[in-house]
């Protein structure tokens, strides 16, 4: 019962849903609808980048990993996917592996001070 209250509603209910439940910082609730969300749009960037987002503050940094790459694979210039990927790297102790994708992002922003 309790997972039909997730699974519920159009696609746009339920994108509603999972910024309530991230806004509300119940990020592993916005994550259980949002799982579902980008498996059925997988094309779409907002779901899955909203998906990785309450994976990285939920420490769920493997999962928020491979949704970034996804994201940066479809979209290379996508800065913040970019700097959440370097940013959940680095929170792995990968700091080597993040930088060029901070340094990408900090490019595509404009942001040339921070390296």
């Amino acid at each position: 019962m309790e997972t039909m209250y997730y699974d519920h509603g159009t696609p746009a209910e339920r994108w509603e849903r999972a910024q309530l439940f991230f806004d509300a910082k119940d990020y592993a609730g916005a994550a259980r609808v949002l799982g579902k969300l980008v498996e059925e749009v997988p094309e779409q960037t907002g779901p899955r980048l909203l998906l990785a987002r309450a994976y990285y503050h939920s420490a769920q940094l493997r999962r928020a990993e491979t949704e970034l790459r996804v994201i940066v694979e479809r979209d290379p210039v996508e800065h913040y996917a970019r700097l959440m990927l370097g940013r959940t790297l680095q929170r792995q102790g990968r700091d080597e592996e993040a930088e060029p994708h901070m340094r990408l992002a900090s490019a595509l922003t404009g942001d040339f001070e921070q390296f």
